[in-house]
């Protein structure tokens, strides 16, 4: 939608779903695709997936959407593509995230899950780059999320629903993606609020707490899909060890070089992944 246009989620009496709804259809509309199977966020590094995931049926910019927002960030691009995998899955792929830091409200953090979700999408694959807190692992390393901590202080749950988020990160799925490589390591995701960086103490104290992965999305987008009944499978590539795990100062352009370097490898990962879901 235009930037001069008010979001239909700004308003405060608007349903959400009912907006994730018209985005669906819009979606429909704009694809001539009716129906999608699997979700697919793509997070700094993975954009190369959807070339590789099966034939790209449209793509559209997804600012055409009801409730979408241009990126703010480097590394997504803005658009919404339907592929269709070997096997005859839809897969709908987003690369329009809005970050909770952008500070346009957690409704519109999580309209993209929540409109995959109308689309028909039964798994939602969430996928970002992140801060590793394990001295194992290495810069451009893939590892599976089984959990997360979630430190916005906020959630997308509105009134009182209860959603039960146990296994929220199916187990189910991430056997599946141990089928395609075995090495997969996982960990626990703590979102923070960014858009700062976590300090050497904030990091240490999410280790403390049970933390191995520093980022700032994808917990508020996977109690959505939760909430829409949606399996969900989590992917952080690992742009850099987190402050105080590495010596050296954290740039956003090492997040963004880190994920070029590795992103042939882990795009075809994850299409291999999806293509077994």
């Amino acid at each position: 939608m235009p930037e001069n246009v008010l979001n239909p989620l700004d308003d405060p009496t608007a349903d959400p779903f009912a907006v994730a709804a018209e985005a669906a259809a819009d979606i429909a509309r704009l694809t001539g695709v009716d129906h999608h199977d699997i979700a697919l966020t793509l997070g700094s590094g993975w954009g190369k997936a959807a070339e590789l995931i099966g034939e790209t049926i449209a793509t559209i910019p997804a600012t055409e959407v009801t409730g979408f927002s241009k990126p703010a960030l480097e590394g997504h691009v803005g658009t919404l593509r339907s592929v269709r995998t070997p096997g005859g899955k839809n897969v709908l792929v987003i690369g329009a995230r809005t970050h909770y830091y952008e500070g346009h409200g957690v409704r519109r953090t999580v309209h993209s899950v929540r409109t995959a979700a109308a689309t028909g999408a039964k798994i939602m694959v969430l996928t970002n780059g992140a801060g590793g807190i394990k001295t194992s692992w290495k810069p451009g390393q893939p590892v599976l999320i089984s959990d997360h901590i979630n430190l916005t202080m906020d959630s997308p749950i509105e009134g009182a629903n209860f959603v039960d988020l146990t296994d929220l990160y199916s187990a189910r799925l991430r056997a599946v993606a141990r089928t395609v490589d075995s090495s997969l390591d996982d960990g626990v995701y703590v979102q923070f609020r960014g858009p700062h960086y976590e300090t050497p103490a904030e990091v240490q104290m999410a280790k403390i707490i049970g933390g191995h992965i520093c980022g700032m999305s994808t917990a508020l987008e996977a109690i959505a899909a939760r909430q829409s009944g949606m399996e969900i499978l989590g992917f952080s590539l690992i742009t850099n060890l987190a402050a105080g795990i590495q010596d050296t100062p954290l740039s956003h352009q090492e997040v963004i070089e880190a994920g070029r370097e590795a992103e042939p490898v882990i795009s075809d990962l994850l299409a291999r992944v999806i293509g077994e879901l």
